[in-house]
């Protein structure tokens, strides 16, 4: 079956940088769109960036030119480098596999806080 294994979030200060983790397994990973979302708390969830199958990126404004969507298709990894964060960018991030039928992980926390 289908698993999304999310890792690397924490607690970091503002300005600094982490790089999230996602372990896909149970379906072929290089054919398939990912992105990765945000749920802050009592906020909904947000897209943050999509990667495609054959790697083209998009982003949404608010993490254009802070962060980084990357994909290791050899080992089914999605990856999300972020940087210059700040308590705005504070939630919960959730790997997804896009498709007819979507799934997610069950996400990583993300804490931006001095």
């Amino acid at each position: 079956q289908v698993q999304l294994v999310e890792s690397g979030g924490g607690l970091v200060q503002p300005g600094g940088s982490l790089r999230l983790s996602c372990a896909a397994s149970g379906f072929s990973f290089s054919a398939f769109d990912m992105s990765w979302y945000r749920q802050a708390p009592g906020k909904e969830r947000d897209l943050v960036a999509t990667i495609s199958s054959d790697g083209r990126t998009t982003y949404r404004d608010f993490v254009k030119g802070r962060f980084t969507i990357s994909r290791d298709n050899a080992n089914s990894r999605l990856y999300l480098e972020m940087n210059s964060l700040t308590p705005e960018d504070t939630a919960v991030y959730y790997c997804y596999k896009n498709g007819r039928v979507r799934y997610r992980g069950q996400g990583t926390q993300v804490t931006v806080s001095s």
